[in-house]
């Protein structure tokens, strides 16, 4: 299995600790997984609002440089996930929109063509590798661990290309094959407050808040989760969420830190002292 990384931005900064992980995991089940060269930002979807045309040129470029090799791209960032998909989407519904963006990447010296497979890790582990795999390298199983598995809004929406729209469970299934237990919540897509944290600190706080309590409710040690904005949001922001609401303490793990955990990978190689919230008590003994 051969695959072209696409890390973003968030990977190679607040979020390096996903970086570390998934690259950790995935050399340790052999899977080929190579950065994708000269890789630029996607522009995250924030780019859109600014120029729609411009947005999908600069998200085209990468497709473009995946093309030159026929391998699937990885992109665990969930904007990355979401922009790349979209972009696909609109180039291939949108001839003029695809006319305009082709010229301006033949400019560049890249030709776009379609083909690329825009995958995400969970998609990978569960449907390439397999849940028996995992199984077979879990060394020190996650027993006794509670954990909520939490989505995030752009996986999958709009495109569920690989789960459940209102309730995927892939994340679940990879934790169990560990042998942790996951919380059945209503709470596991809704939004953590994305970028309203930095904008409308209120709505933002709320939003988080709500998360870490309903997963403070149904008995979880730790949320785990796929998007390094959640991870962020959901861990950097509890500071000022005690302040205003009430002292909560739930680490937030990336699902690549607990597979690289039960697989005995040791924890400074997957990142796990990088989160704010210390996850050492959920986390004892492992």
């Amino acid at each position: 299995m051969k695959y072209q990384y696409f890390p973003g931005c968030s990977l190679k900064g607040s979020g390096r600790a996903y970086e570390e992980s998934f690259l950790a995991v995935f050399r340790a089940l052999g899977v080929d997984v190579r950065e994708l060269e000269d890789w630029n930002c996607c522009g995250a979807t924030a780019y859109m609002s600014v120029d729609e045309t411009k947005s999908y040129a600069l998200a085209g470029r990468n497709l473009a440089i995946a093309a030159r090799d026929r391998a699937d791209v990885v992109a665990p960032c969930s904007a990355c996930y979401l922009v790349l998909n979209k972009t696909q989407k609109g180039l291939a519904e949108n001839r003029e929109l695809k006319r305009k963006v082709a010229g301006a990447l033949k400019a560049g010296g890249l030709d776009y063509r379609e083909g690329v497979k825009v995958r995400h890790p969970l998609d990978v582990l569960v449907n390439d590798v397999g849940l028996d795999e995992v199984r077979k390298r879990v060394k020190r199983p996650l027993s006794g661990l509670k954990l909520a598995s939490y989505y995030g809004c752009q996986i999958v929406r709009p495109f569920a290309t690989f789960d459940d729209q209102d309730d995927p469970v892939t994340m679940d299934r990879l934790m169990q094959a560990c042998g942790a237990e996951c919380v059945d919540w209503p709470l596991k897509t809704h939004c953590c407050g994305g970028s309203l944290t930095g904008t409308l600190p209120e709505a933002g706080l709320r939003l988080a808040y709500r998360i870490l309590k309903e997963a403070k409710k149904r008995g979880a040690a730790a949320i785990v989760t796929p998007c390094p904005l959640c991870q962020f949001n959901l861990d950097a922001y509890q500071g000022q969420i005690a302040g205003k609401f009430e002292r909560l303490d739930m680490p937030v793990l990336y699902f690549t830190q607990l597979i690289g955990l039960a697989m005995g990978l040791d924890a400074g190689e997957l990142g796990i002292k990088r989160g704010i919230v210390d996850a050492a008590a959920a986390l004892a003994g492992r």
